[in-house]
């Protein structure tokens, strides 16, 4: 069978592509547009509809808790009012697939929990699956029903954080699961790991 890949596949990557909502690590908001701004730039994006999208917007800027802040520059707003509004972003679509690459970093424990909890009452109102990256083994636990644990990018396990721990002994954490499959390797001098660790400082710099 010869498929010819035209406007159909095309319509079908962008309904894929309007289904999926992101956050990703590096900061993604512009510090010179205010909030509402931000949002409406993705609603653009992703194409929702013109007769829909203020009110798209304000329900999003509302869901994150920054419905009084919206109309102040993004580059005023705290570590984790970004946060939210980056979640609101990903989230003006009202996404089947929430993607969050690892959306805490550099965040206090207070402004982390404000995000989960936002993010837990999104996916409880709009039952979309979320896919989280995070190197705090304890959020893991806490937040994912099923957990994969990659190492030097290789898959090492997967399953119910209850099943992991319980694979690995009785009082055992997240943390010491990732131990026992990661072996004893902390290679991390390499030039990649080291830039990776930058970008993550610079990140936590700016988020914070």
């Amino acid at each position: 069978e010869v498929r010819i890949f035209g406007l159909d596949a095309r319509r079908d990557t962008m309904d894929i592509r309007y289904n999926i909502g992101y956050v990703p690590q590096q900061l993604s908001i512009e510090a010179a547009l205010t909030g509402r701004q931000n949002v409406e730039l993705f609603a653009r994006l992703y194409d929702v509809p013109r007769r829909e999208r203020a009110e798209r917007v304000a329900q999003a800027l509302s869901s994150m808790q920054l419905g009084d802040v919206a109309d102040r520059t993004a580059g005023t707003y705290s570590g984790g009012m970004v946060r939210r509004l980056e979640l609101a972003q990903a989230l003006v679509n009202r996404p089947s697939l929430l993607l969050l690459d690892e959306p805490t970093v550099g965040l206090d424990p207070i402004a982390r929990d404000g995000v989960w909890d936002q993010v837990d009452r999104m996916q409880a109102e709009f039952g979309m699956a979320v896919l989280l990256t995070t190197h705090y083994m304890g959020e893991a636990d806490a937040l994912c029903d099923r957990v994969a644990l990659m190492h030097h990018g290789e898959l090492r396990a997967q399953g119910t954080p209850a099943d992991l721990k319980r694979d690995v002994g009785p009082h055992a954490t997240l943390e010491d699961v990732f131990r026992h499959h990661a072996g004893s390797d902390l290679d991390a001098a390499t030039p990649a790991g080291l830039r990776e660790v930058r970008a993550a400082r610079r990140t936590a710099r700016r988020v914070g």
